[in-house]
């Protein structure tokens, strides 16, 4: 969009002047002179502009890379160094020369031409170059909107996954940390899940803490995921092996304190935890898999492979976004805290990592997490505490990266809009000051002055629906290939596809108002008298 803007402007300027090349030419001026002062002029004009850049980077580097996420691999290294401001340097120099080499190539011919160009002060602009630099216009317009719909279709893909619900709920008030039981510490796993329960007992006490559980994970955490497949009860696999699920293990009230919703039946019990009663949990999109619906999941019962004992499905939760919500809810088989063979007491397994999860008005204060751990080792002072947080870090940690890009986005598409209004602008404020006799004609022969704004606008706006047309069609054709990073909205989403051409055009238009107002504002006995 920007070199489609620089030709486009050397373009009428060096229209403008073409009084004053003929001059030149006729005061012994050769081809070669004109076209390397044009050449040279441009260059120019690329250097400054190219150094004007290099110091905006500079300072919006240091911006973004303050505003990135820090799991950003190598944020911290992205500067602007010999290597860019060289290639800065080359571009510009490149630019110039090429962009630099449409007007003097078209107007940098023989001096009989000149002379004749010189007789010609008066002429209006030929329908030639009004057709390239219309051209120009049309394809600065259509990039500008492929970028656009581009930028805005992530923008409501972002808005989109924020309107998820994620498996839980007001995660600002969520405090979670991580405790882990070795063996080393703690080898029988009765005693293991004792002691957690004991640490819930404790965090419940605290003043302000309305629920506590714990699981083998949260979502969205860096929790290693654990997962296996489930055999159903009267489902004949005929030699084939079922899908993975991942597993989840849970102590009673986990589901109340996150927030997930119970969709049917119930939640596990403490006295069914040290049973080791065979039940389980399921998640809604698993219960709808395998039994139709949530209710008719309750009763039913699954085994983790053969032999092991039937667990009954005794409640059905939500759907979570474990992995982030940009991916799919995973079917999610939640089991008790402790599990395996009553009967056999050194065969029961608990998970010894676990995120306990605390609901608090005082989640993230400094004094709440400090009650915090000496709830824990009042219990146990060995335990170690890691990876404090609120569900809310956790949750905006997961969107960090997405945020970034659509940071990236916005400044793009911003500039792409702006680029393509200064362009419009540029060349119909240069084509309204070529036309100034022109003008004054009409206006001298009787042309009403809304008239003629209305001519300057009309021609504008034709422009940009040309290029709002085949931009639409380029966009619709390339954004299906943005398909998989897009979230919930279609690559050819009507919104996007009506506002982002409307704001172009109502940008054009005024873009085109500001020098048609000035043009039809002028003194017609001036402008009969400009040169």
């Amino acid at each position: 969009i920007a070199c489609t803007n620089v030709a486009n402007l050397l373009l009428v300027r060096a229209d403008a002047r073409q009084q004053e090349l003929a001059v030149r030419s006729a005061l012994g001026a050769g081809r070669w002179r004109i076209a390397r002062e044009l050449l040279l002029e441009s260059v120019t004009l690329g250097l400054l502009g190219g150094a004007a850049g290099v110091a905006v980077a500079y300072a919006g580097l240091r911006l973004l890379t303050r505003i990135g996420p820090v799991d950003l691999p190598r944020l911290t290294e992205i500067s602007l160094d010999g290597r860019s401001v060289c290639f800065t340097l080359i571009l510009s120099v490149l630019s110039g020369l090429l962009f630099g080499a449409i007007p003097a190539l078209r107007y940098a011919p023989s001096r009989q031409r000149m002379t004749l160009l010189g007789a010609m002060r008066t002429a209006s602009v030929s329908r030639e170059r009004q057709r390239g630099r219309n051209l120009l216009i049309v394809s600065q317009v259509a990039m500008a909107l492929v970028l656009l719909i581009g930028a805005v279709l992530m923008i409501r893909t972002f808005m989109a996954m924020r309107d998820v619900d994620p498996g839980f709920s007001d995660p600002a008030s969520l405090q979670v940390f991580c405790l882990s039981f070795p063996e080393t510490l703690v080898r029988d796993s009765t005693t293991v899940v004792h002691m957690q329960n004991s640490i819930l007992d404790k965090l419940s006490a605290i003043p302000g803490v309305s629920s506590a559980g714990f699981a083998a994970s949260v979502p969205m955490s860096e929790a290693e995921p654990s997962w296996d497949e489930i055999l159903v009860e009267g489902k004949n696999y005929e030699g084939q092996s079922p899908p993975m699920r991942l597993y989840n293990y849970v102590s009673p009230g986990y589901f109340r304190t996150a927030g997930t919703r119970l969709v049917a039946g119930r939640d596990f019990t403490w006295a069914e935890v040290y049973g080791v009663r065979p039940i389980g949990i399921v998640s809604e999109g698993l219960a709808r898999e395998l039994w139709g619906s949530p209710s008719a999941a309750l009763g039913k019962r699954f085994q983790e492979f053969q032999g092991t004992p039937w667990h009954e499905v005794v409640g059905v939760v939500q759907d979570v976004r474990e992995n982030g919500v940009d991916q799919v809810s995973p079917a999610t088989v939640y089991w008790p805290s402790l599990r395996g063979d009553p009967s056999v007491p050194e065969k029961l397994e608990a998970w010894r990592t676990v995120y306990f999860a605390i609901r608090s008005n005082r989640a993230r204060t400094q004094a709440f997490i400090n009650e915090m751990q000496q709830a824990v080792w009042s219990v146990n002072s060995n335990v170690p505490i890691a990876a404090i947080s609120t569900m809310q870090d956790i949750y905006s940690q997961s969107m960090a990266r997405t945020s970034f890009t659509l940071v990236m986005l916005a400044i793009a598409g911003t500039m792409a809009l702006a680029l393509g209004i200064l362009g419009i602008y540029g060349v119909i404020s240069y084509s309204v000051s070529q036309r100034t006799r022109e003008i004054g004609i009409r206006l001298a022969l009787g042309a009403q002055r809304e008239a003629l704004r209305w001519m300057f606008v009309r021609s504008a706006l034709l422009l940009t629906a040309t290029g709002v047309a085949i931009g639409v069609t380029a966009a619709a054709a390339l954004m299906q290939l943005m398909k998989s990073l897009l979230f919930g909205i279609s690559p050819l989403d009507p919104v996007t596809y009506i506002t982002v051409p409307l704001v172009l055009a109502v940008s054009a238009a005024v873009a085109s108002y500001l020098p048609a107002r000035r043009a039809a504002a002028v003194d017609p006995v001036e402008a009969l008298r400009a040169e």
